[in-house]
């Protein structure tokens, strides 16, 4: 399917050669622009926006929503196809949509307030906070149902949940995934419950020494920012975070008046159409997405709030007087923390490194990204992304709602062309 790109691509490519020297446009000639933007390159940000019209015409996405700031200013802000499945709602800018593991940056900030605060450490073993978690022991060969264990020689701690470095079995072909699976996490009542199952399955490998992706560690992140705070995990993240940056239309559930802005979720068929999720969260649009809230996934938004946890994120821990985070801490959460492994650290791309609720961009070309090494940033299952440049001051957030699944029919991934054009409209 990326050949249905393939044109368009070419055609922005050898364009951009004969652009490179254009001078900026004045704003009101600018695709999607902030009416305050001082300088904008309008011929490039329009390639960005017919690349996206594109993206979401009748064969491909349903809709979309972007929203780039540069240098203290909205430069690009547009809404691209509908919203719902039968095209027949316009996409708003306002949208709703799943953000599934951006929640993990969410989540992360709330750890280290915390932090800040003195009330836990980054290394601080994790059944300090969790009593449940001493003794673990990890699994040494046999199958699921014949067992062979030794206890670990290391205690889990903070940092290694918030670098997906603890040591869980959360994928692979490990025996001990078998266990994980049959502990059914997602089945929990709350967070307590997860928390306390997890606990009981044996580790795959030694706490720190190998990345592996996944949700599960996040979860106990949110259990223990509510231990240590006293407060549900929903209720900490509303009243320490989203309250304080205005992001009033986020949330673990969105109220029955918001509902019809939030976005259909779709999913490839076999017949090479469209066709809704079945997922409960497809069904029901706007209802939490697990039974507790999901510090690894659970979060709904909108482009314009969550650009308000990136601008905050970008600006050292501070947006518009409300201070989250120190600006030292908002730099360790962009820095590589996985030096300590060889490369390739992760099981993305040799190209990338993972800070503290996100990616970190090691190297550029080797990615296929333009823009600056160091960028941060994250996706989330269904298609949503956003990158936060430091030295570029720049934040990039691209919003569509459509499960991958993998087939050769499937829709191609987006995300980095979309970053692409958003750098080579505006870092000439």
């Amino acid at each position: 399917m990326l050949t249905r790109f393939f044109p368009l691509l070419c055609g922005i490519v050898l364009g951009l050669a004969s652009a490179a020297v254009a001078a900026f446009s004045s704003p009101a000639n600018a695709a999607g622009a902030g009416a305050d933007s001082p300088r904008i390159p309008a011929e490039r940000l329009q390639r960005l926006d017919g690349f996206l019209e594109h993206a979401t015409d009748a064969q491909g996405y349903q809709g979309a929503v972007s929203l780039v700031w540069k240098d203290g200013v909205i430069v690009q802000s547009q809404a691209y196809g509908y919203r719902d499945l039968a095209r027949s709602s316009p996409m708003r800018k306002d949208s709703i949509f799943r953000i599934y593991s951006m929640t993990k940056t969410v989540t992360t900030v709330a750890a280290l307030m915390l932090m800040e605060e003195g009330k836990l450490g980054l290394d601080d073993p994790v059944e300090k906070y969790l009593p449940e978690f001493s003794g673990m022991r990890i699994f040494t060969g046999g199958s699921a149902d014949l067992l062979q264990l030794r206890p670990a020689n290391r205690k889990i701690t903070l940092r290694q949940l918030l670098t997906h470095t603890a040591g869980f079995a959360t994928a692979g072909n490990e025996e001990a995934t078998k266990l994980l699976e049959r502990a059914d996490l997602h089945g929990s009542a709350d967070l307590a419950e997860f928390s306390e199952r997890l606990s009981k399955v044996p580790l795959a490998v030694e706490p720190g020494t190998r990345f592996r992706y996944d949700g599960t560690q996040m979860e106990v992140v949110a259990r223990i920012v509510e231990v240590v705070s006293g407060q549900r995990f929903d209720d900490f993240v509303q009243q320490r975070i989203l309250a304080p940056l205005r992001m009033e239309d986020t949330g673990f559930s969105i109220p029955p008046a918001k509902r019809d802005r939030i976005v259909d979720i779709t999913t490839m068929g076999a017949d090479g159409k469209l066709r809704l999720d079945q997922g409960p969260s497809a069904l029901h649009p706007g209802e939490m997405l697990n039974p507790y809230p999901s510090g690894a996934g659970g979060l709904y938004s909108t482009a314009p709030d969550f650009m308000r946890l990136c601008r905050m994120l970008l600006d050292g821990g501070t947006l518009e007087g409300a201070t989250l985070l120190d600006r030292k801490t908002v730099e360790q959460m962009m820095i590589n923390q996985l030096t300590f492994l060889d490369r390739p650290v992760t099981q993305f791309s040799d190209a990338e490194g993972f800070g503290l609720g996100g990616s970190v961009l090691l190297d550029p070309a080797g990615k296929g990204r333009l823009g600056s090494a160091g960028q941060f940033g994250w996706s989330g299952a269904a298609s949503t992304y956003f990158s936060i440049d430091p030295k570029e001051r720049m934040i990039s957030i691209l919003l569509l709602q459509h499960l991958p699944n993998g087939a050769a029919n499937d829709l191609p991934r987006i995300g980095t062309p979309f970053y692409n054009l958003v750098h080579q409209a505006l870092t000439p």
